[in-house]
């Protein structure tokens, strides 16, 4: 049989439609390939400020949200619009809290919760999509506290969980796509409790560790399948540059834990990551000298873990005065050229501020209004007159042993151009303590009791980074365990132990707003959008070691402190 010939009417008709669906199956394609969370994404960040796609939002560890619906003049009319209780899962092991900072990719929301609990959630809505649920081994290890947040990139959820592993997660569906141990969490007494870090194609993660007697180090691996890459020690073995300043096997015990989330510089490839301190924390006598790279900023090739340049802001640490804050990166014009910095704060009471190609120191300013446990910062950087906890009966030491600050990241606005932090401003008496230990062993090296400082109250701050300037102080009735988020609408969100999710003046520090949640604050605030209409979301339940000090050194503080839970609070203005 001979088909029939078209007619020309009918011709045209079926070219249009072969076109409508070449250019349907196109645009599919293109928001198929538009839903993957590249690295390219990620640079370009500035470019999706409805998304909230790494840690931090950007790779520059700015927490700063270019979305301005939300602004000083309309904050008070903010309002829940929902919260999902995450729950807690059966365990041997009580993991309380929440202190995960969410992602956001296209209206989808994804949060980790207690024992390493993965949930995608409709972002508008709060509408479950789908979880995962890590299976945690029986029996006490380190890490016990709750992830702070997860990374995403090629199609995948990443995610370090408290036994010292590394999960891929397919991002549509939550299955597993690949699980590695990174270091069995018994041998070495450290786990993984910070955000991993997608660079290109690798996936770069932290551990915990510097308060066991373990070698710590950063790693990365293969996006695709886990395999790993490269491995960084923080602590050189003997032989290595900077191994002469361990003596005898100290090293081998040396801590150096990577246990915060770093940054990342695309331009000129460089990955910059804070380490801890050195192990014991506290007892020094076994390891004489400046035990490299503890309590340093170090700057690494991403693809080959190679170190480029490293400053140690805290020499031989005795105090517990990790550098492992995140490295805050800005380029500020002066005279017509552009110029790439550093911002790092220490838990020592100061921020660096350096070249970040080069490493050159460009200055140090104090972010805590009381010191002492320093007589300052020479030309170079370096403390003068230190006092060694132990050598004076009695001593006092100003910051703590908790720090001038803790886990809780910093906030960088580009409108003001400020830098915000915490301060906690707290003291500590010590006692140091000779231990005998093996590999993986708890290892603090001694006894301390915390107490507020007398002369200061804790407080959050704004400063110009480049002069070390204080613009205002907002002081804060204990201490803010919380991150802080910056956004465009001239706000700083955060919240406290109280239970308060709260809002700032981000030019004057008043403030603005605030809403009780009932369960203490812990967690890092983040801010997206769907649909035109502008969400700030906050984990709240608490989960930090620091928020356990408070009634036991603030007494006035019981009954006032927020309930344990675990919860995710987001709020937006009414709609019309």
């Amino acid at each position: 049989m001979v088909p029939k010939k078209r007619s020309g009417t009918n011709s045209r008709a079926f070219a249009c439609a072969y076109m409508l669906v070449v250019v349907f199956s196109f645009a599919a394609v293109k928001r198929t390939s538009a839903q993957e969370p590249t690295a390219a994404r990620i640079e370009a960040s500035e470019k999706e400020p409805q998304n909230w796609l790494t840690y931090y939002g950007n790779y520059g560890a700015w927490s700063y949200s270019r979305l301005d619906q939300i602004t000083r003049a309309n904050v008070k009319q903010l309002v829940p619009v929902w919260a999902f209780p995450t729950g807690f899962p059966p365990s041997s092991i009580p993991r309380w809290g929440l202190e995960a900072a969410p992602l956001v990719m296209d209206g989808v929301l994804y949060l980790v919760g207690p024992q390493n609990h993965v949930f995608a959630l409709d972002a508008a809505t709060g509408h479950f999509r789908w979880s995962y649920l890590y299976k945690l081994p029986e029996g006490n290890f380190a890490g016990e506290r709750g992830a702070r947040g997860l990374a995403m990139g090629q199609g995948k959820i990443f995610m370090g969980t408290q036994d010292n592993h590394v999960v891929a997660l397919d991002l549509k569906t939550g299955k597993e796509v690949w699980k590695v141990e990174v270091e069995n969490v018994f041998d070495c007494g450290c786990g993984i409790t910070s955000s991993p870090l997608f660079v290109k194609d690798k996936v770069i993660v932290g551990v915990t560790g510097g308060e066991s007697a373990h070698r710590g180090y950063l790693s990365a691996f293969d996006a695709a399948t886990g395999k790993l890459a490269w491995r960084f020690y923080t602590i050189p073995a003997r032989g290595e540059p900077g191994s002469e300043t361990w003596p005898g096997d100290s090293w081998k015990f040396g801590g150096g834990s990577t246990w915060l989330t770093g940054s990342y510089d695309p331009e000129l490839n460089l990955l910059f990551w804070g380490v801890g301190n050195p192990s014991s924390d506290f007892y020094g006598e076994d390891r004489a000298g400046l035990n490299l790279y503890t309590d340093s900023l170090v700057a690494l090739n991403p693809d080959t873990g190679k170190l480029q340049w490293f400053f140690q802001e805290t020499p031989h640490d005795t105090w517990d005065f990790d550098s492992a804050p995140e490295p805050v990166l800005i380029d500020v014009d002066q005279n017509g050229q552009k110029h790439r910095i550093i911002v790092h704060s220490s838990k020592n009471g100061f921020t660096y501020v350096y070249d970040r190609k080069t490493g050159q120191l460009i200055s140090s300013f104090p972010y805590l209004e009381y010191i002492n446990w320093t007589k300052g910062l020479d030309e170079n950087g370096k403390p003068t007159g230190t006092i060694i906890p132990g050598a004076e009966k009695g001593y006092r030491f100003c910051p703590g042993v908790a720090g001038g600050r803790s886990f809780n990241h910093s906030a960088y606005s580009p409108r003001t151009g400020w830098w915000y932090t915490v301060a906690f401003e707290m003291c500590s008496d010590l006692q140091p303590e000779k231990k005998e230990v093996q590999e993986g062993d708890f290892w603090m090296g001694g006894r301390t009791i915390d107490m507020p400082n007398p002369k200061v109250q804790p407080h959050i701050s704004a400063f110009d980074p480049l002069t070390g300037k204080k613009q205002w102080s907002f002081a804060t009735k204990f201490v803010n365990v919380a991150s802080l988020l910056g956004t465009a609408g001239d706000l700083i969100f955060s919240g406290d132990v109280e239970g308060f999710a709260f809002a700032l003046d981000a030019k004057t520090g008043e403030k603005l707003w605030s809403f009780n949640t009932g369960a203490r604050i812990a967690s890092a605030p983040i801010s997206y959008s769907v649909n035109g209409r502008q969400y700030v979301a906050i984990a709240t339940g608490g989960g930090s070691f620091n928020e356990n000090v408070v009634t036991k050194i603030w007494p006035e503080a019981e009954g006032h402190v927020g309930q344990s839970a675990s919860t995710l609070f987001v709020f937006a203005l009414p709609e019309k």
